[in-house]
C-alpha cells in the first residue's frame, strides 16, 4: 500500500499535503460519486432484482351456517394467512471507462529520493480512491456516504433524496384491522387489511466541500496545477468505474433481505403479523340460519425483520 502527500504550492513553493488536505480530496471524490452514483437504485412496481421480502398478515377464516345451531368452532374455518410479495428495488452498474494512466495523468509527489513523481493508479487507489470507498461502503448514512442509499420509515429524510420521487414505498407491513370485524356482519370480508408502516428508498445528497488542487506534470515535465473542473472531472470518472466495476474489491453493490453479508442501511423493514389463535363469533339471523365465522386477533409480534445492505467485494 502506498499513500501518497501530493504536492501543492505555497507562495511558490511546493510543499506536501498533510492527511486534513488529502482527506478533503477524499470527500471531495465521494462528493463526485454522488453527482452520478455508477450503482445506481431505482424503485420499480415489481421484478427488482436486488431480493424479495414478504408481508404476511392473518385474514379470517370462511363463515359457516346451519339451519339447526351454531357451527362449532372446531368446525368453522381458521384465519389463514395472506402473504404479498415485495421485488420493488432494481440495481443498475453504469459502463465507466476512465481516463488513461499515461504516466503523468495524476498528481506528483516526493518520492524516498527527494524527487517529483507521478503517482501511478495504484498510489492513486491507495491514498484517495479507497478510502473513499470504504467511506461509501459503511454503515452510516451521513453526508460521507453520498449518493449511495438507505431505508426510512419516513417519505422524507433530511440530507436524502426519496428515489422514486412520488413517495412510492418499497414495502408496506400491513396487519388484519380487528375493529372491522364484527360478529353482526357475519359473513365478513376475509381479507381486511391496514398499514402499520410504510417504507421508503433514499439516497443520501452530497456536499461538495473545498479542497485544494494539487499539480501534476504536464508532456514537457512542467508542474501545473489542476483545475477544479479537471481534477472533479478525473477523480470523477475514476470513483464510479472503482465503485461499478473495479475487480479490487472495491466494487459496489446492495442487497436486500435476511441475509449479514455487508453493512445495514437505514432502518430494518419489519414485518409484523397478529398472533392469536382466531375469534370466534356467532349471529343468528333467524331458526333456520346460524352463522359462525373465526376472525383474526391476537397481538402484534415481529414474523422478520429485512435490512437493505451495501457490500464492498
Amino acid at each position: 500500500m502506498a499513500v501518497r502527500k501530493p504536492l501543492y504550492v505555497v507562495s511558490g513553493n511546493l510543499r506536501e499535503m498533510d492527511t486534513t488536505m488529502v482527506d478533503e480530496i477524499v470527500a471531495r471524490s465521494v462528493y463526485q460519486y454522488s453527482l452520478n452514483p455508477s450503482v445506481a437504485l431505482s424503485v420499480v412496481g415489481s421484478g427488482g432484482n436486488i431480493g424479495s421480502i414478504t408481508d404476511t398478515r392473518k385474514q379470517a377464516g370462511s363463515y359457516s351456517t346451519s339451519t339447526t345451531g351454531y357451527p362449532t368452532e372446531a368446525t368453522t374455518a381458521e384465519p389463514s394467512t395472506v402473504t404479498v410479495t415485495y421485488a420493488k428495488i432494481s440495481s443498475a452498474n453504469a459502463t465507466v471507462t476512465p481516463t488513461s494512466d499515461t504516466g503523468k495523468t495524476w498528481p506528483v509527489y516526493y518520492n524516498a529520493s527527494g524527487q517529483i513523481q507521478a503517482m501511478n493508479l495504484q498510489d492513486v487507489k491507495d491514498t484517495f480512491l479507497h478510502p473513499a470507498i470504504d467511506l461509501l461502503a459503511s454503515g452510516s448514512t451521513t453526508s460521507s456516504q453520498a449518493g449511495t442509499y438507505h431505508i426510512s420509515t419516513s417519505a422524507s429524510v433530511a440530507g436524502s433524496t426519496e428515489v422514486s420521487g412520488a413517495s412510492t414505498p418499497i414495502f408496506s407491513d400491513t396487519r388484519a384491522d380487528t375493529s372491522l370485524y364484527t360478529a353482526g356482519g357475519i359473513p365478513e370480508t376475509l381479507d381486511q387489511p391496514t398499514t402499520v408502516t410504510n417504507y421508503y428508498l433514499h439516497r443520501i445528497d452530497g456536499v461538495s466541500g473545498t479542497y485544494t488542487e494539487p499539480y501534476f506534470l504536464d508532456a514537457s515535465n512542467n508542474i501545473k496545477e489542476y483545475t477544479t473542473a479537471a481534477f472533479d472531472s478525473l477523480i470523477g470518472e475514476w470513483i464510479r468505474y472503482t465503485a461499478a466495476s473495479s475487480g479490487d474489491g472495491y466494487a459496489l453493490s446492495y442487497t436486500l433481505g435476511t441475509t449479514a453479508t455487508g453493512n445495514t442501511r437505514g432502518s430494518g423493514i419489519a414485518d409484523t403479523i397478529l398472533n392469536g389463535s382466531g375469534n370466534y363469533q356467532q349471529l343468528f339471523v333467524n331458526a333456520d340460519d346460524y352463522r359462525a365465522q373465526e376472525f383474526p386477533d391476537g397481538s402484534a409480534v415481529t414474523a422478520n425483520t429485512y435490512y437493505l445492505r451495501i457490500i464492498k467485494s
